[in-house]
Parts: structure tokens; C-alpha cells; sequence
């Protein structure tokens, strides 16, 4: 039976390179590396009707001399297989085989923090496909989401804000974002993080749209806003830099993957029919 192998090494995602340059994951019957007796395979969600599955490797696939064959660690490997940061496999797969991906990786980080019982340090198994329980107390544990607001915050009709995070690591512009905290609505949470990062209050809050992001297990839910009052005053902490931008006049902004450029996007085409 042809299953989905999504193979990792660290951050990177091995991918199959076709005859036509397009990529895919590789589909076959057997894994595409050795699996030592240690590798946990995980079971993932099916896709189309293919059985899903998951594990890491410890060493990329490298070009061995002199014949030129990949080769893993222990293994040789197609010479059809490339390997890539997850984050770039957004450009070269198809958008279901990427949310795959991240899914993928984001059960794998979680395997990697659940080894022991965080009540008793017995030794965690897994219990289902999306579980593990401490063979010692019985704790029960399942993958756990962080969950994070981005907001759009417009100023009239040709204006909106944008900020470079300290974290940023390119010169491009994002929308504010943070983590919800406990007993907060996503509502709040957004204007708890438009106060403290920018010093500035909203309304007319309204929900867009939401995005897994993997990077490493998070929820992104998008919002858009009006600017209401305050003048700018930025969390050093959090922000290198931050400004109304026209639309005209845009810095950098994020890549394609993220829903902060689905956002801005959607502000501009927006702004494109208002004008027509």
C-alpha cells in the first residue's frame, strides 16, 4: 500500500523532485530512508484517501562521492529527494501537502517534549495516534496549540499600520500580533496587544480569518481593525519599528505564506474597488 512519508531532519522537509521540476512527498510503499528500531513513526490524519505518516531522521540526505547518490546517515536514497526548510516547501508543494507538512511537523515537536510524564517524570507511551499516557500515574496527554492574534488596524481609508518585530529575521513590515492569555477573549486579546505594543486603542473589531502555523505549534486568528485614539508609542521590547504606511507607499512586506500578507492583500484589493 502507497502511503505519504514526510521525512525531517531538525526544520527540514524532504521532498520529491519530479521528472517535469515540480515537488511532491514522496509516496511509496516503504519509507524513503532507513527507519532505525528507536524511530517513532507517528500516524497521521489521511490525505485523499493515502495513509499519512511522519518520523525524523538524525542527518540530512547528502550528495556521497564519488557515484553522486543521496545518501542519509545509514542509507541510500533516491537521487529524486531534496530536502528543505518547511517554510520553503510553502513555494514548491501543493497548498494540501504543505498544511500536511506543518500538521506533520507540529506532531513530531510534540513527540520530541512529551518523553516523560510532566506530574510524576514516569515515562510517556503512546496511547492513540494524537495521545500519550504516563505508564506510571496515567496522565494523559494530547498536542497543545498556541494561540496567537494578528490584527490589520486601518486609519481612514488609505492608511494602515505596520511594524517591524525585533524577531523579524529580514527587513519586512508585519501587523501586530501576540499570544491570547488565559481568561481573554481573542477580542481582548487584541486590544490588550495593540495597547501595549503600540499604545494605541481600536474598534470596530472583526474577525478575517484563521491559519495553523507550524513554527512550531501555533493558531493564528486574523483579525482587522479601526484606529480609534492614541498616538504611537512602541514596545521596545517587541518592536524595532512602526508607522502608517499609504497604500502607495508600502515597505516589504511578508511573504505569501502568512495570513499577515493575506490581510494586507485583502486591504488592497479593497481599497483597489473602492477607488474603481
Amino acid at each position: 500500500m502507497r502511503r505519504y512519508y514526510f521525512v525531517f531532519c531538525k526544520d527540514e522537509l524532504l521532498l520529491e523532485k519530479l521528472a517535469n521540476g515540480t515537488y511532491t512527498i514522496p509516496c511509496q510503499e516503504e519509507p524513503p530512508t532507513e527507519v532505525k528500531p528507536w524511530t517513532t513513526m507517528l500516524n497521521v490524519t489521511p490525505l485523499d484517501g493515502i495513509e499519512v505518516k511522519t518520523y525524523s531522521i538524525d542527518l540530512p540526505v547528502t550528495m556521497a562521492a564519488p557515484t553522486g547518490q543521496p545518501t542519509t546517515d545509514n542509507a541510500q536514497t533516491p537521487q529524486s529527494l531534496e530536502s528543505f526548510p518547511l517554510r520553503q516547501s510553502y513555494y514548491r508543494l501543493p497548498l494540501a501537502l504543505y498544511l500536511k507538512a506543518g500538521k506533520c511537523a507540529e506532531l513530531l515537536y510534540w513527540d520530541r517534549n512529551t518523553k516523560f510524564c510532566g506530574v510524576c517524570g514516569g515515562p510517556m507511551k503512546l496511547h492513540t495516534d494524537i495521545s500519550k499516557r504516563c505508564e506510571h500515574c496515567g496522565k494523559e496527554v494530547w498536542p497543545q496549540l498556541a494561540t496567537a492574534i494578528i490584527v490589520l488596524i486601518r486609519r481612514g481609508t488609505d492608511e494602515v499600520l505596520l511594524a517591524r518585530g525585533r524577531n523579524f529575521k529580514t527587513d519586512f513590515y508585519g501587523l501586530i500580533a501576540g499570544f491570547v492569555e488565559t481568561g481573554e477573549t481573542l477580542e481582548e486579546a487584541v486590544q490588550r496587544e495593540v495597547m501595549e505594543e503600540t499604545g494605541l486603542t481600536v474598534k470596530n473589531i472583526r474577525y478575517f480569518d484563521s491559519q495553523p502555523w507550524p513554527y512550531p505549534s501555533g493558531l493564528m486568528v486574523g483579525f482587522t481593525a479601526d484606529y480609534a485614539s492614541g498616538e504611537l508609542h512602541l514596545q521596545r521590547e517587541e518592536l524595532k519599528k512602526a508607522g502608517w504606511f499609504r497604500r502607495d507607499r508600502l515597505p516589504n512586506l511578508p511573504e505569501k505564506l502568512s495570513i499577515a500578507r493575506r490581510l494586507i492583500d485583502d486591504w488592497l484589493s479593497v481599497g483597489e474597488e473602492v477607488r474603481r
